[in-house]
């Protein structure tokens, strides 16, 4: 995409990242946080990632404006979960709907199948987040199953949609 690269995030990116994270805290049902976080936290979970050896991308302008990032995480700590790992994608407000996330996630895949991972899971809100559903069922994730009622936010009674893609 012209004037849009995908690279692997820095310490640098965290302010940036954190404060895209919080809109959707602050926002949305999206993520089940309810308190912000800070940059000094988002550190600890670099290191964490980085350690071990998952990806952690940006989506960033030619002038250097972050527009997003995606990340795994560990499924599970247990070891034969090695490979497996559960994926967050998050857009700035101002980069959704133009293509962004789409081109992200696949860089995001190519780089988790670059590392030996061999499946990616998405924990998605079932309400609030029909973007994220259709952005990954386009990127060949299938349904995997639900969990009802499970969280909270802003008062409302919140499930979960697990969709699931082998690499």
């Amino acid at each position: 995409m012209n004037g849009v690269r995908i690279r692997p995030a820095t310490d640098a990116d965290l302010p940036a990242v954190c404060e895209i994270y919080n809109h959707y805290v602050r926002d949305s049902t999206a993520t089940f946080d309810e308190v912000e976080t800070t940059s000094e936290a988002w550190a600890e979970k670099k290191a964490r990632i980085d350690a071990a050896g998952i990806p952690f991308l940006v989506a960033e302008t030619d002038a250097g404006e972050l527009l997003g990032y995606a990340l795994g995480q560990p499924w599970s700590p247990k070891s034969a979960y090695r490979f497996t790992i559960e994926n967050s994608i998050y857009l700035a407000p101002s980069a959704a709907g133009r293509g962004i996330g789409r081109l992200l996630l696949a860089e995001f895949l190519s780089a988790c199948s670059e590392s030996g991972l061999r499946e990616v899971i998405a924990v998605i809100a079932d309400q609030g987040a029909e973007a994220s559903v259709a952005l990954h069922r386009g990127a060949g994730f299938t349904d995997a199953g639900a969990l009802q009622r499970v969280g909270v936010k802003f008062g409302r009674d919140l499930g979960v949609f697990f969709l699931q893609r082998s690499l």
